[in-house]
């Protein structure tokens, strides 16, 4: 007897494992702030996933520290193939508990990620207070922006430098409530801006709202303060940055756009005791041919003229400059199976004509091509 109830009991927990492939479209999926379900059955369920990208690149670019081009995340070794990474995903939903977590590694967390805890993408956990209400807490990636660390939720290969500039990962709790499934409202409490591992006493508070009106719009708005500052600073720096992006899809298209715009206090390079600013934008579309082919686009722009984000960058005389840069990204998209990508794709970066950071065969320039192919499979 005793025998037959451990059989029984191991079926059960195998029928709450779930393998099944995930082939829904995952394109600027990978920043919502609630990327759970809505309802739950009562039992809960694990889904385990796992996903692999591989890529080639080119870049008129010289290689930096670590052997990656300027702005590493994606595809960062120049004239290389490599692997952007191989992760390992577990998920828990239930009524009233649920949690995610994910290992990775491969060259998008090598150049990128956190040094300390650098096989941790994400690890969280979470109950329900009371109905709709939800308590999460541990290491997330960040629900900031319209791109992820994950190529197949980004409609590129190469990511923004709107998006390398933001916070990646973060540690600290959520609380989200989610009325309908229209509106979701969640405060959060970080220890960084973009740390697992506290750097000062201060901590960085945020809010954001989603609206979902149906299945084909949604938009968030998301603002962090913050005081990046190390302890004794002379001075305070308050922080705001604020995000609002919009994703629209139908059978055809998908659209994304995001806006940033964001302020620092004593930060002017001319004067220490002014407020900094820094501004950006992205707009991305795709258009589908058919269920296989599809190309896209993307524009983006980026401001930060005292250096609020990126820190001291410097030009060709040795002077520091802040960064102002815009960029075009075209490039085609096949789909042998739907849960998987082969992507090919050009994109070209500049700064200010006094900008001249890139260092290309021994010339600085103030531009940049990019050559990037990509293969992405997941289950």
């Amino acid at each position: 007897m005793l025998i037959v109830s451990l059989v029984l009991s191991y079926q059960n927990a195998v029928a709450q494992i779930h393998f099944k492939k995930d082939t829904s479209d995952l394109t600027f999926t990978g920043t919502r702030i609630n990327p759970y379900q809505v309802d739950y059955d009562s039992t809960g369920h694990f889904t385990f996933s796992a996903y692999l990208d591989t890529y080639g690149a080119y870049y008129t670019d010289t290689v930096g520290p670590g052997g990656f081009v300027k702005f590493p995340t994606s595809a960062p070794r120049n004239g290389q193939f490599g692997l952007n990474i191989l992760q390992f995903s577990t998920k828990y939903e239930s009524r009233f508990f649920r949690g995610t977590a994910t290992v990775f590694l491969g060259d998008i967390p090598e150049s990128s990620w956190s040094p300390k805890y650098n096989l941790i993408q994400e690890a969280n956990l979470g109950f329900r207070i009371v109905k709709k209400v939800w308590l999460d807490a541990g290491y997330f990636r960040t629900h900031i922006g319209l791109e992820s660390i994950q190529p197949r939720e980004n409609m590129t290969i190469g990511i923004s430098t709107t998006t390398y500039f933001e916070p990646y990962y973060m540690s600290g709790a959520k609380l989200t409530y989610s009325p309908s499934k229209v509106w979701s409202l969640q405060l959060n409490a970080f220890n960084g801006f973009n740390s697992y591992v506290e750097n000062n006493a201060n901590k960085a508070m945020g809010v954001s709202v989603s609206f979902t009106p149906g299945k084909k719009f949604t938009s968030t708005f998301s603002s962090l303060v913050c005081d990046e500052s190390p302890d004794g600073f002379n001075r305070d720096q308050t922080r705001v940055y604020s995000n609002w992006i919009g994703v629209y899809k139908s059978n055809r298209w998908s659209v994304g756009y995001e806006f940033n715009y964001g302020l620092q206090t004593n930060s002017d390079l001319n004067d220490s005791t002014k407020t900094a600013y820094m501004f950006s934008f992205i707009l991305a579309t795709k258009y589908r041919f058919t269920s296989k082919w599809a190309s896209y686009a993307r524009i983006e722009h980026f401001t930060d003229k005292n250096e609020m984000l990126t820190g001291p960058i410097v030009n060709e005389n040795h002077k520091l400059v802040g960064l102002d840069l815009n960029g075009l990204t075209v490039g085609f998209e096949y789909k042998p199976i739907p849960n998987s990508y082969v992507r090919i794709e050009a994109r070209l970066l500049q700064t200010a004509s006094d900008e001249k950071i890139f260092q290309y065969k021994g010339n600085s320039r103030n531009q940049r091509e990019e050559i990037l192919f990509g293969i992405g499979l997941w289950f």
